[in-house]
């Protein structure tokens, strides 16, 4: 009786709200390795994926990848000889090229679309407010967005829509299960559509819901989001976080309680690391190394317009064999509060340094090293200092000036001495692709 309570209530909900509200979510296909292919058009058909930093693993494959097998996260140096006798082409990460194409992606939709109505979640997908759409013009509209968007930038896309976020993600995500059949598209705009495509999803394909609560939830014999969703509220609120749980019902019931954002999150940390190409035992090195991730944070940091006042530096010593198992060693680091926040590259290099000499010991091996800026507060809200020029308006205007330079011309063109020359540390990238978008004597020729 309840259920049948409950399910007549989710039925009105929708039919109600579907007359003022959907929402959609665009997601780039295979986002990396369709970057790759985009000036390489003979790698159509040919499966393809693409390395995390150092070349370590898969992070994106594409479909045809997939149908052979390859798992997200494999090993490369344990999948070679699987890669080689397939024919697989493999690239190394080029985050230059990726962040280029995915701003062309999200200023095309911004153009198709009025003003405050996406919300760039991702490198490879946005949300999109489609209230000011009519029903009847509804199918029509995101077909002309998703042509749109493949036309002018060569990526293809999959967009779900449905009344709420979370049902938008699900119908993003079955509209890539079958992708000859659904075209990359899927509408749930009528109750029982929606219904459908909830008893098609288990509980732990459900945007928000990670493996520890789908398996609590599972154990109550409740598998697919359509019996998730018929479930008490007060249940939710108690085994799903409070508020967030309530949010989760609403939102399965088809009822929006996630707006959609149109500015990016100031982030309240930002941080770099990366493993090196090879273990260091060098002072130099490794402060040439952190360095190096100190600019590129700090460029976040402007990007954002924060300043720092928490400044942390840690380095990794290399795992040790014990019998035939490795044994990872824990981070060394230290913090220091700065004595007044700043976003000036140089300011923040002088004081990492500092504490790099503190952390490391001679004779150790390291393989890894990261900065991590926390305790952020805006740039703009900083006093300035009569009595330190270098706290002044020819700091700020330098630092803009080069990061204008860097990103327009990649590769760190201007960069500080400590950051060094010959680098040996230097992240390994054996099958980096051109930059075929940013940079002059890289563009693709055309005969």
């Amino acid at each position: 009786m309840l259920r049948n309570l409950l399910k007549s209530k989710f039925l009105i909900g929708v039919i109600v709200l579907l007359r003022f509200t959907m929402k959609a979510i665009i997601d780039c296909n295979n986002f990396y390795c369709s970057c790759e292919r985009l000036f390489k058009p003979w790698l159509k058909n040919i499966p393809v994926v693409v390395l995390s930093n150092n070349d370590g693993c898969i992070i994106s494959r594409s479909d045809e990848a997939k149908k052979l097998g390859l798992k997200m996260a494999a090993p490369y140096f344990m999948v070679k000889p699987f890669l080689e006798k397939q024919g697989v082409q493999v690239f190394s990460s080029n985050y230059a090229l990726y962040g280029d194409l995915s701003k062309r992606v999200m200023e095309t939709i911004a153009s198709i679309l009025p003003e405050n109505c996406i919300e760039v979640y991702s490198v490879d997908e946005a949300f999109l407010d489609l209230s000011n759409v009519s029903p009847i013009e509804l199918n029509d509209v995101v077909k002309n967005i998703k042509d749109t968007v493949e036309l002018w930038t060569g990526i293809a896309v999959s967009i779900g829509v449905a009344p709420t976020k979370t049902l938008s993600k699900i119908a993003n995500h079955l509209a890539k299960t079958n992708k000859e059949k659904s075209n990359c598209l899927l509408v749930l705009d009528t109750p029982d559509k929606i219904a459908a495509a909830l008893k098609r999803t288990p509980v732990d394909e459900i945007w928000g819901i990670g493996k520890q609560f789908a398996a609590k939830i599972e154990k109550l014999n409740v598998k697919t989001g359509y019996e998730l969703q018929l479930m008490p509220e007060e249940w939710f609120r108690k085994n799903l976080g409070g508020v967030v749980g309530v949010r989760l019902l609403h939102e399965l019931q088809g009822s929006p309680s996630i707006g959609i954002d149109e500015q990016l999150s100031t982030k309240k940390m930002v941080s770099c690391t990366r493993r090196f190409e090879r273990p260091l035992t060098d002072l130099k090195f490794i402060k040439e190394a952190v360095a190096t991730y100190v600019s590129r944070a700090a460029e976040k940091l402007r990007r954002q317009q924060s300043a720092v006042k928490t400044l942390s530096v840690f380095i990794i010593p290399k795992e040790f064999k014990r019998g035939k198992v490795y044994k990872p060693l824990e981070p060394v680091t230290t913090q220091m509060k700065l004595p007044v926040a700043t976003s000036r590259t140089n300011e923040l290099i002088k004081q990492a340094l500092i504490l790099v000499e503190q952390i490391f010991k001679e004779g150790a091996t390291y393989e890894k090293a990261g900065v991590i800026f926390s305790d952020l507060t805006p740039d703009s809200s900083l006093q300035g200092n009569f009595f330190s020029p270098q706290a002044g308006f020819g700091q700020r205007y330098l630092m803009s000036q080069v990061d204008n330079v860097n990103f327009s011309m990649r590769n760190e063109k201007v960069k500080f001495a400590s950051a060094g020359v010959a680098k040996p540390w230097k992240m390994k990238q054996e099958f980096l692709s051109s930059g075929y978008t940013t940079r002059w004597n890289e563009l693709r020729l055309i005969s």
